[in-house]
């Protein structure tokens, strides 16, 4: 990278990943609750930032608005949990925006197939995951669309190891929060888990989207 992008753009970067992997150990209420949401936030708040710096034309608008419901829900998530979740699933729609208008040319059965499983697989798991709890259908309708999404991801034209797996990762992490929250999984085994898949696949698709039009590829 050359030295004028290193000094103006990777920053963001290297903040995210520092607010993204200390959030891992201070989770556990070593902080105080404002404070900590906020702390929650900036890990995908600075991949907006990132994403705004270096993205160009409509897709990066796009996954610029992406990154920033996020980790404006990430924050919100802390004090309503519904909400956070319809925040999310903006997110989730201006994203299936971007990527369906990048589709790829020419997918494979595989792909096509790996794509419709997302997309159905999703909020079946979720629905079975989350029955008879109140309001399971509601998280049944928002794994939809996070199946929808990363359905969506992985048959773009985007790189399927970058951007393709970060959704997948995002739809795995929303997953272990419906069975922690039914009680299928212990809450300490989850809660080890869901941030780093959460804020892992987010890197990878703000990463995967933003390099593939800085190449021009899209």
């Amino acid at each position: 990278m050359p030295k004028r992008a290193l000094i103006d753009h990777r920053p963001y970067l290297l903040l995210s990943l520092l607010f993204g992997i200390s959030y891992f150990f201070v989770m556990d209420g070593k902080v105080g609750g404002s404070f900590l949401s906020l702390w929650k936030g900036a890990g995908v708040a600075f991949l907006a930032i990132y994403a705004a710096q270096r993205g160009r034309g409509r897709e990066g608008v796009l996954i610029t608005l992406v990154m920033a419901f996020g980790a404006l829900a990430d924050v919100v998530l802390e004090f309503n949990f519904l909400f956070g979740g319809a925040l999310f699933a903006v997110g989730h729609l201006i994203a299936i925006g971007l990527f369906m208008t990048q589709r790829r040319e020419q997918a494979t059965a595989s792909q096509k197939a790996a794509g419709l499983a997302l997309l159905l697989a999703t909020p079946m798991l979720a629905g079975m995951l989350t029955y008879p709890l109140e309001n399971w259908y509601l998280a049944a309708l928002y794994a939809l669309v996070v199946g929808a999404m990363a359905g969506a991801a992985w048959t773009s034209r985007f790189p399927r190891y970058r951007v393709g797996i970060g959704a997948v990762l995002f739809v795995v992490s929303d997953l272990i929060i419906f069975a922690r929250e039914s009680g299928q999984m212990p809450r300490d085994i989850a809660e080890w888990l869901v941030w780093p898949l959460y804020y892992g696949g987010q890197f990878l698709i703000a990463t995967g989207v933003i390099q593939t039009i800085r190449k021009g590829k899209v």
